[in-house]
């Protein structure tokens, strides 16, 4: 009987005591010459710099948490018309870009129905990315700027395939020597 009453009082004194010299041990540090070798070893790891290479886009919020989110107006070139009519294009490209090397003529209308359509399905694309990439809430200016860049990119291509077309050789024929060379 005598045992069960002093167990539990050798116990508390073995977990104080146990207590008292962790915390003495972990006040005084055991190797400072191998800290800083540690720290520099634990930095030399981080996958991040300590600069960002573009700044932090701007920092406000509109409205509260509880506010619900915004739901845009339906427009009918976004959405599903958007995405049928860029379906569409891709699959009408591949006929085009094999109809003239199988059939072995090189059709003036068929080149410039295939100029477009590479025109039209890479303006497409490119614009997804802007979308995608530049968000109108966080980065309105850059995202105007980079779809009129677009819009000028694409006018001038246009300009260059149609001069290209006229003038010279035309892209088919262009693809055939490039390609027999």
């Amino acid at each position: 009987m005598a045992s069960s009453v002093l167990r539990p009082a050798l116990l508390l004194r073995q977990t104080a005591r146990a207590t008292r010299t962790a915390v003495k041990a972990a006040a005084v540090p055991t190797r400072p010459s191998f800290a800083s070798k540690d720290a520099v070893r634990v930095a030399a790891f981080h996958a991040s710099s300590r600069r960002s290479l573009l700044p932090p886009g701007p920092q406000v919020i509109k409205g509260t948490v509880n506010d619900p989110a915004p739901v845009p107006d339906p427009h009918p070139s976004h959405g599903s018309y958007h995405w049928t009519f860029e379906r569409a294009v891709a699959v009408g490209l591949v006929p085009l870009t094999v109809a003239p090397f199988a059939a072995g003529t090189l059709n003036p209308g068929l080149d410039a129905i295939l100029c477009s359509l590479m025109l039209v399905h890479s303006h497409l694309g490119l614009q997804s990315v802007i979308v995608d990439y530049v968000p109108t809430r966080q980065f309105p200016k850059s995202r105007k700027a980079a779809m009129w860049a677009l819009n000028v990119a694409t006018a001038l291509v246009g300009i260059g395939l149609y001069e290209f077309e006229t003038n010279d050789v035309g892209v088919t024929e262009a693809v055939k020597r490039v390609w027999k060379a």
